[in-house]
């Protein structure tokens, strides 16, 4: 256990949480609502402000108040209400479970059982009876044989852990499980049914265990999120490595990390480089390149090159830190599924068990028959009223579908937001930095007259490179990337720069002033734009795209052909009436470049459309998400051509921050299911809280996203979208399939315990043990969805990007 950030006294806050110091105990055995139940109450005492009851994981976490209450008193109530206590960095997974002494006494216990078996119906005649017993309970003598002590002897090695829990249960006044069961074992020794007291102890304690071993199954895969982070760190201190433990390393201190070891703590490479593979973070598969500057996470793998880290966050502070403790608190958290599930069994319980004592106590007197048969029939009706099957079937399904998430790089905020996630039927989408990269890049050179493409490229680069417009940024670093320098000058040979209002930049180059901007800038410097010559030798003016780059693609793949006009002087372009329009259909800023006199080239700039982005759309229409609307603050005539161009359903432009949350407030209310909005700047943050889910994309190492998101893409990966959408729904689909399968058993078995279709062995068997793995069998394939990939031709209808964004005559 552990204790740890002590607060401000209650009175000093401002109200809005609890305050106090917050106590993390892990309680394995702590597997159902009925056990988190008991639990909270026995913590509702003096000093305790409040109790998160987390039994898909096995934790407690609560706030209290030191001076009233303190560590040993906390763990001695959970103790009180037949909780064991373990440490607190238990995953509460039992690496021993079948050979633990419950799961020893439980096989002694049955070896006794059949022992009994074998005695009363396969040798009877060396079944020694011992005495007889007469007036014991109301079904006669009591006959003690050979098998009867077996079947005692059975009880009494199985049955105490049941009765010990029984007996906290009545304490509590908790009508669960371990009540009836307690009551079914000893009733059945007081009427004289050993072998029913037998069957019920030895046969529940089976089931116990199987129960057990399924919801570790499903704490397992947020141990292996735990098992992430190394616990050991090599720090360089004085310059010799020292191996520490994680939890001892300072921010600001420098590790070694060697291929094949994974990052111990958050950071930034100050020296070396190498490829880190991030896919534990962000599910990306492709290893990062990294060099001094890069940030790297702990828990990634470098798989090549050596690395000099220096940390920039304590361990219990690292992103996958962040990233367990809140899929930990994620499973905690009650979906609406959960919530009517408990509601049911707060009902169903006691109107069975009535069913059974009405059972055993009328069925001899309305119906006929022996005391005997009635009292088994209602002992089995009792059995059947215990909810385990369906009240663990939710929350196991939401920690499988949770921690899957998480392997593949999606914080999902909790069980409500992965079923809300199920029920959408609209997705928003932000544009920039959503449904594109979110960084400007060249994508055309149109050079006129007598200029060529990298003369263009770099007269701009030149003149641009004092600006600080995101546009200007964009050129400059095409021109750094295709080493285009003004030819006998460089960048520190431009004077007279100036900033021109709205319209462009002017600055001096070799002697002559040159001009970079807005097509109406030249034309108020007199230039007649519907009639600019280009070099007549015959080429054409090509736009390339990403298909152009396939190493099998044809010559002029992607090429989309302008053809010059010919006139008396050779040929031009009608940059006002065609080449313009036609470049700022398409989403793109056009910038023109020249002299006072000449025209030397046109550039085109955009926010590149990411290459999945039609995929991701097609695949939501594929999961049945109706509409995808794309909302985005951005110009009309660019986001309708984005728009279009990854198939959207609707496009909705020039929206105030405000306005957005008013367009998912309209979607909401034209469709009947929820709504998701998706975006990853600040000015979403209003809609992401607007929607029933909110998508925060590229989370990793970004607290605020992390912190505030109902679901964090850890990736800047687009296609995790879909991938949400699908798990959320398989994950509402199999709630669904547990929920229904668990009544649907319970009322058979139920309708037939009174007319003795039911044994005993059988509604424990099926009724308990076998529905409980079945539920949890069925959530735990829920690990298994992984995200789908779009294949190479989804993506080649993409924006072309910067490096075959050069168009030549």
């Amino acid at each position: 256990m552990s204790e740890s950030n002590p607060t401000a006294d209650p009175d000093e806050s401002d109200g809005s949480a609890p305050t106090g110091a917050q106590l993390r105990l892990a309680v394995p055995d702590m597997d159902c609502s009925s056990c988190a139940g008991k639990v909270e109450g026995a913590l509702d005492r003096e000093g305790v402000r409040s109790v998160d009851t987390r039994p898909t994981t096995g934790v407690v976490v609560l706030t209290y108040d030191p001076e009233a209450t303190d560590v040993e008193a906390l763990t001695a109530a959970v103790e009180g209400a037949g909780y064991a206590v373990a440490d607190a960095e238990s995953d509460g997974v039992a690496d021993g479970l079948f050979t633990s002494p419950r799961a020893i006494a439980t096989a002694v216990g049955g070896a006794f059982l059949a022992v009994g078996l074998a005695l009363e119906w396969l040798l009877p005649g060396l079944d020694p009876t011992f005495a007889t017993i007469g007036g014991v309970g109301f079904l006669g003598p009591w006959a003690v044989t050979g098998a009867s002590v077996a079947y005692l002897l059975a009880v009494g090695v199985a049955g105490p852990p049941i009765l010990r829990n029984g007996f906290y249960s009545l304490r509590g006044v908790s009508l669960d499980i371990d009540l009836l069961m307690s009551v079914g074992v000893v009733a059945a020794l007081l009427v004289d049914l050993p072998f029913e007291a037998a069957t019920l102890a030895v046969l529940f304690s089976v089931a116990e265990l199987l129960e057990r071993y399924s919801i570790d199954r499903a704490r397992t895969s947020l141990r292996e999120l735990m098992e992430l982070s190394p616990d050991e760190a090599v720090v360089i201190r004085d310059g010799e490595e020292e191996t520490v433990p994680a939890e001892a390393v300072a921010t600001g201190e420098r590790l070694a990390v060697r291929p094949g070891e994974r990052v111990p703590l958050d950071g930034v490479v100050r020296e070396g480089s190498g490829a880190v593979d991030e896919s534990p973070i962000t599910g990306e598969s492709v290893p990062a390149e990294k060099e001094p500057g890069d940030e790297v996470y702990a828990g990634s793998i470098n798989e090549a090159g050596y690395l000099e880290v220096e940390a920039t966050a304590p361990a219990e502070e690292s992103t996958i830190a962040r990233v367990v403790d809140l899929v930990e608190a994620a499973n905690g958290e009650e979906t609406r599924a959960e919530r009517f599930v408990d509601r049911f069994a707060g009902v169903y319980t006691p109107i069975v068990v009535v069913g059974a004592v009405a059972t055993a106590a009328l069925g001899p007197v309305l119906v006929g028959g022996g005391a005997e048969t009635w009292f088994v029939r209602g002992l089995t009706l009792l059995v059947v009223a215990c909810p385990c099957a369906f009240v663990i079937s939710t929350p196991v399904s939401v920690v499988s579908g949770v921690t899957a998430a998480a392997r593949n790089g999606v914080l999902i905020k909790g069980g409500e937001h992965l079923e809300a996630a199920g029920d959408v039927g609209a997705v928003a989408l932000d544009k920039t930095g959503t449904l594109t990269r979110g960084e400007l890049s060249v994508t055309d050179v149109v050079p006129l007259g007598d200029r060529g493409a990298d003369d263009v490229l770099a007269c701009a680069t030149a003149i641009e490179r004092r600006s600080e417009h995101p546009v200007a940024a964009a050129i400059v670093a095409r021109g750094e990337e295709a080493g285009a320098e003004p030819d006998g000058e460089d960048a520190t040979a431009v004077t007279g720069f100036e900033a021109l209002t709205g319209e462009g930049v002017r600055a001096d180059l070799d002697g002559e002033t040159h001009y970079a901007g807005k097509p109406s800038l030249f034309e108020e410097l007199g230039f007649d734009l519907s009639h600019a010559h280009v070099r007549p030798d015959g080429g054409v003016v090509r736009e390339r795209d990403a298909d152009a780059d396939a190493p099998d693609a044809p010559d002029d793949a992607g090429a989309s052909v302008t053809e010059p006009e010919s006139c008396d002087h050779g040929q031009y372009l009608d940059l006002a009436s065609e080449t313009i329009p036609r470049l700022q259909a398409e989403g793109k800023t056009v910038v023109l470049v020249g002299t006072e006199t000449e025209l030397e080239g046109v550039i085109a700039v955009a926010d590149t459309v990411r290459p999945e982005a039609a995929w991701v759309v097609d695949r939501l229409h594929e999961l049945g998400v109706d509409r995808v609307a794309m909302l985005t603050g951005d110009n009309d005539r660019t986001a309708r051509a984005i728009g279009e161009r990854v198939g959207v359903d609707e496009v909705r432009a020039e929206l105030l921050p405000d306005e957005k949350v008013d367009a998912v407030r309209e979607l909401a209310a034209e469709t009947d299911s929820g709504v998701a909005m998706v975006g990853d700047g600040i000015n979403d943050a209003p809609a992401l809280a607007a929607a029933d889910v909110g998508v925060a994309m590229g989370a990793a190492g970004t607290d605020t996203a992390i912190e505030t998101a109902d679901v964090a893409l850890m990736a800047d990966d687009l296609t995790r979208l879909p991938y949400v959408v699908d798990l959320a729904s398989r994950a509402s689909s199999t709630i669904r399939t547990n929920i229904g399968a668990s009544l649907a058993v319970k009322a058979l078995l139920a309708a037939g315990a009174p007319l003795g279709y039911v044994s005993v062995a059988m509604a424990v068997v099926v009724g308990d043990m076998g529905m409980s793995l079945g539920v949890t069998g069925n959530a735990l394939r829920l690990g298994n969805v992984e995200p789908a990939e779009p294949s190479g031709a989804a993506t080649d209808a993409a924006e072309p990007n910067a490096d075959a964004a050069a168009s030549e005559q």
